[in-house]
């Protein structure tokens, strides 16, 4: 029994000895457990790689939209004018063949109409009324009603690309076939209404930017910059393959541009309230930053997490720039079954001619176009951004030839044309109709409708057998025979007969 001090001494001292000089001695070894904490390691790795790999992937993603996009201001008026052309020229050369006009050109001279059609319905929409009607709202309201407009806007892109793909299938549908189609005009009503509906749109979106700016305390343009916060806790916590890290980024890329858009046009319209004060351009320019800052910091993060969570390596950026190379190179074909833009647009999710159309509206109404040098001017403006399309484009093909090259996947650009016909929602690009030339030297350009200095153009190659696709859970699960070259061998088929709608409905097919 204890009866004092000494005996709970006697008794729980040595122990109490023990246990401290066991708390302060003991020691344990990492390497027991190695490979645990070199995963861990990789992991901290992989997020500090993050950044610069997807930066990679969102610069080369945005050059494609922005060439999609000075494509509507540049080359598509020098298209229309060559099909007029060739429309006029019929009475004197004669008419041979069954076309009056190639595909590609109906649909140039569809979008052209659109494009004209819609401009100058735009002209009864009073910008200003539109921007002191949302100033009149409360904070809250705003907030709520940019919300609104995010979502639409997503929707309205996946529904509108379905609809001028049916518009250029309708008129350029072989006249042989029995007619199941409720006719062009119908399509073409439909089409023009939907590019109006979303100009509009996009033009509220804008308004309510410009109204964030010019509030006093900037709370409205914190909420939004707030908003896009959000975007973490609803993508970081779920799981997510490859494909849907895939579809993230092309919506991301699209974002991120339709963004830079939107602030043009704020800037626009505030120098033309000032005047065009140069001063006042440099108060908005912080501002400007801090909302750009915020979208880059906001993916980087978003990524970052979603790729330590799901244990997906950040090379996986790089295959997906090598697949939206493929693209590129696959549509600029002769023979490819779709236009560059419409490629972009199914994969992204980025429509032009809305933002195209909004754009021209807005530099119209700001800009005032009246004598000799003025039009000089809008000449000069014209051809360089004529200029700029022709340099990004090169550089793009580039770029492209050399990631095509890097992944050694140029002989799928020499298969054959496969019978199956494409669907409106999904492009099987790794079936490439006609083979297109890269330089075997360096890889950095195509030859003979891009660059003539190529000069060892390959012969027609023996087909060669299917490579197999190695599957994406083996790739995820880390396994030591899935090497990188392995990996870009082929073009990943489940990326690649992906496009930005299929995941609208929050499944992968």
């Amino acid at each position: 029994k204890i009866k004092n001090y000494n005996d709970i001494k006697k008794l729980y001292y040595p122990s109490l000895k023990r246990f401290i000089c066991t708390e302060l001695t003991s020691g344990y070894f990492l390497e027991h457990n190695e490979a645990k904490y070199t995963e861990q390691r990789e992991k901290v790795y992989t997020c500090m790689r993050i950044p610069k790999e997807l930066e990679k992937l969102m610069l080369f993603g945005f050059f494609l939209c922005m060439d999609a996009f000075l494509y509507a201001f540049t080359l598509l008026p020098l298209r229309v004018l060559l099909a007029a052309l060739r429309l006029l020229t019929l009475p004197c050369c004669g008419f041979s063949g069954t076309r009056l006009l190639q595909p590609a050109q109906v649909c140039d001279v569809l979008k052209a109409l659109i494009l004209v059609l819609c401009y100058s319905m735009m002209h009864y929409l009073d910008y200003a009324m539109i921007y002191h009607l949302i100033r009149g709202q409360s904070v809250i309201k705003l907030y709520l009603i940019f919300n609104m407009l995010e979502v639409a806007d997503r929707l309205f892109s996946s529904f509108g690309q379905d609809i001028l793909d049916a518009l250029y299938w309708t008129a350029t549908e072989p006249k042989a076939r029995k007619r199941d189609n409720i006719g062009v005009i119908p399509h073409f009503i439909m089409a023009v209404f939907y590019v109006l509906l979303h100009t509009i749109l996009i033009m509220v979106q804008a308004s309510t930017l410009n109204v964030a700016f010019n509030s006093h305390n900037k709370s409205l343009l914190t909420i939004m910059m707030s908003n896009n916060f959000v975007e973490i806790k609803g993508n970081v916590f779920k799981k997510i393959g490859k494909q849907n890290l895939f579809q993230m980024s092309n919506s991301d890329i699209k974002e991120r541009f339709t963004s830079y858009i939107l602030l043009l046009i704020v800037v626009l319209r505030n120098m033309e309230q000032f005047a065009w004060n140069l001063g006042h351009l440099w108060k908005l320019i912080p501002v400007v930053v801090m909302v750009v800052v915020s979208e880059v910091a906001v993916d980087i993060v978003k990524h970052a997490f979603v790729t330590k969570f799901n244990n997906i390596s950040a090379e996986v950026y790089s295959e997906y720039r090598t697949d939206l190379a493929f693209e590129l190179l696959s549509s600029r074909q002769k023979n490819a079954y779709t236009d560059y833009s419409d490629t972009v647009a199914r994969r992204m999710g980025f429509i032009p001619l809305p933002s195209a159309i909004l754009l021209i509206r807005v530099v119209m109404s700001s800009v005032k176009v009246q004598g000799a040098l003025a039009y000089t001017c809008v000449l000069l403006l014209y051809l360089g951004l004529l200029t700029l399309k022709v340099l990004n484009s090169i550089m793009l093909l580039g770029k492209s030839c050399v990631l095509i090259k890097r992944a050694n996947m140029e002989d799928k650009l020499y298969e054959q044309p496969s019978t199956e016909t494409p669907s409106a929602r999904t492009v099987l690009f790794p079936s490439a109709p006609i083979p297109i030339e890269v330089c075997s030297a360096t890889g950095t350009a195509p030859t003979a409708s891009i660059a003539s200095t190529c000069q060892n153009r390959p012969t027609t190659p023996p087909p060669e057998p299917e490579q197999p696709i190695p599957s994406l859970s083996k790739e995820e699960e880390g396994e030591p025979g899935a090497t990188s070259e392995l990996k870009h061998r082929t073009p990943k088929k489940e990326l690649l007969e992906l496009d930005h709608y299929t995941d609208c409905g929050g499944r992968i097919d």
